[in-house]
């Protein structure tokens, strides 16, 4: 079994926010690990809704703020859905992850725990007028 730390850094690499999941296996894909972080973050904030939501990507009807999202009143929110959106901001480069200091491209790439236990999030911004 593996533990992971999930770590989100700004572009110029300022941490942001970091935490660690344990009991892991040793081997999971981008697109699993993706979806493990969501459900985590989800899962805290549903425990005690506030109209913040400090997650990977902005739920649906929600105001992006700085390092996290405004909902327009306390609410669950669905992880799978979440997830689902996750998914696509990785192919659409809205983030990248770094599993030790590499950078992963696949959804579907498989990465081994137990050598590349720290994971990056790093998301991108979108700029204005561009």
């Amino acid at each position: 079994m593996a533990t992971v730390t999930f770590r989100d850094e700004t572009a110029t690499g300022k941490p942001v926010t970091e935490w660690e999941v344990a009991d892991l296996p040793a081997r999971m894909t981008v697109r699993e690990l993706i979806r493990l972080r969501v459900r985590e973050e989800v899962a805290r904030h549903n425990a005690r809704p506030t109209v913040r939501f400090d997650g990977l990507v902005r739920p649906h009807d929600a105001e992006t703020e700085l390092n996290g999202h405004r909902l327009r009143e306390p609410r669950s929110i669905d992880w799978e859905r979440q997830a689902e959106i996750a998914e696509r901001a990785f192919l659409a480069n809205g983030f990248f992850v770094l599993a030790g200091d590499r950078q992963v491209e696949e959804l579907d790439e498989v990465v081994d725990l137990t050598a590349d236990s720290h994971l990056v999030f790093i998301k991108l911004v979108a700029l204005v007028g561009g």
